[in-house]
């Protein structure tokens, strides 16, 4: 399967029957090996109206769009127009937070690289208006500060809006006439399409849900999510393939050469296409974060066999988006419903497997005893004291409660604001068990991956600070 011609024929044969598997009710698949991209695609855009996907059909790409947020950001580093070490301040002399220290402090740097400290999910919507974004960011002088700039990482939707307005006062104009005309037309990209506008001329894919009963997934209520947050991943669409070409201009920016076609135009340096896929931070272990986070790509592998990409999900659709430099190889999945992280496994690890010669870096899972609650009942009461870890943690979103009951079992519930109900998002409870020296790992697995918490910062008395998922969450009590 190293030819493209092989790769085209294992898409057909395979993708079918693994979307069934996995109840997604539709896939694109873009892949790049030995410079060409293949594409295929299978199932239904919306089980409602039945039209069936086909390559030329756009998919929302979630946060993969703040790969894109931090390009347009360092294509006004390579004009000289942005320092990566300059106050955001230097360029947007408005911004304001809570903690004024901080918002004097926090650089473009910390934003692209998710330490900023900036409380991450903020998704107020300030209207449809091309001022959405300007107004949204008025609106983070009453967020709150997680921890100081530059000393944690946690992953942050506000930071990235924040850099989309950055882009809007440099470039004077929108976020999203900046993304198409410093990126999508230079490329040679006709489908992306910034916000529903541009979507609604091409074959779209509508995002599926839980319908509740185990029935077939149903269409969601609503398309997109607010336009305030489209510099981070609200609404952004474009096919598999728009997003491989993407991938390969960053693959030939890093390796200095010319662009892939006549159609095609540079869209970065050498140096800042290398610095975005160059570890800044590196994560505690947990599940879906990768191991290290650069200049806007998430890095989960930056030794040995180097992988890079970004993961997204909107409104009941996923993208995922792997590349590995040394083999020249990306792969896209678009998918819009149903459990696309298992079938982003099954169909991408494979396929990395067979084209790189590594796959996947392997997920995290509770020890064989835990998997078996009979079996582990003695050994999890036996476990290192976690006593640190009890207790509460908040946000302006959701709430985090870390218990023990009378028989050692520890448990984690999640209890959402109405705001962040209203986005899909839904109560929980959880089984945790020990993993790892300060973390514990959901016992189940849910939404393609086992749940890890880890547990930083302790206190004077031994208390963790807080709890971290990819996010970091202060303790409440």
């Amino acid at each position: 399967m190293q030819s493209p011609h092989a790769v085209g024929e294992h898409l057909r044969s395979t993708l079918g029957s693994l979307i069934e598997t996995h109840g997604v009710p539709a896939a694109s698949v873009a892949v790049l090996v030995d410079g060409e991209i293949v594409t295929h695609a299978s199932g239904l855009l919306s089980t409602a109206t039945r039209i069936e996907a086909t390559t030329d059909a756009v998919f929302q790409i979630g946060s993969i769009t703040k790969v894109w947020t931090a390009t347009l950001v360092m294509q006004l580093v390579d004009e000289g127009l942005v320092d990566l070490d300059a106050p955001v301040r230097t360029y947007l002399p408005e911004f304001a937070l809570a903690d004024e220290a901080a918002a004097a402090a926090i650089t473009v740097r910390h934003l692209l690289s998710h330490r900023s400290g900036i409380e991450g999910d903020i998704f107020t919507d300030t209207g449809r208006g091309d001022d959405a974004v300007e107004k949204y960011v008025e609106l983070l002088a009453e967020a709150a500060q997680i921890f100081e700039p530059g000393a944690l990482f946690s992953y942050s939707n506000a930071g990235y809006v924040v850099l989309g307005r950055l882009v809007e006062r440099l470039r004077d104009t929108t976020w999203e006439q900046a993304l198409l005309t410093h990126l999508a037309t230079p490329l040679g990209l006709r489908s992306v399409s910034p916000s529903p506008y541009e979507a609604i001329l091409h074959r779209v894919a509508v995002g599926h849900v839980d319908a509740g009963d185990g029935g077939e997934p149903q269409p969601a209520p609503f398309w997109a999510m607010a336009r305030s947050n489209e510099p981070a991943g609200s609404m952004l669409a474009m096919t598999a393939e728009d997003l491989a070409v993407f991938a390969r201009a960053h693959l030939r920016a890093a390796a200095g050469s010319s662009p892939a076609s006549v159609e095609e135009q540079a869209v970065l340096s050498q140096t800042s296409a290398a610095a975005m896929r160059t570890t800044e931070v590196r994560l505690p272990r947990v599940a879906g974060m990768g191991a290290a986070w650069g200049l806007g790509w998430e890095i989960d592998r930056d030794e040995d066999s180097v992988l890079f990409g970004h993961d997204g999900n909107t409104v009941g659709q996923s993208s995922f988006l792997r590349i590995a430099p040394e083999a020249g190889v990306a792969v896209v999945l678009l998918t819009n419903g149903g459990d696309g992280a298992g079938l982003f496994h099954d169909l991408v690890d494979p396929l990395l497997r067979e084209l790189t010669g590594s796959g996947l870096p392997e997920a995290p899972v509770p020890s064989a005893a835990a998997s078996d609650p009979a079996a582990s009942e003695a050994s999890d009461r036996n476990t290192p004291d976690v006593s640190g870890y009890l207790g509460v943690y908040a946000n302006s979103t959701v709430e985090m409660e870390v218990s023990q009951d009378a028989e050692g079992r520890l448990w984690l519930e999640q209890r959402p604001t109405p705001e962040l109900r209203a986005l899909g998002a839904e109560p929980s409870t959880d089984e945790l068990v020990p993993y790892g020296d300060t973390s514990l790992i959901a016992r189940e697995r849910k939404d393609g991956m086992h749940l890890v918490l880890a547990f930083l910062e302790p206190a004077d008395d031994g208390r963790a600070s807080y709890i971290h998922f990819g996010r970091a969450v202060s303790r409440s009590r």
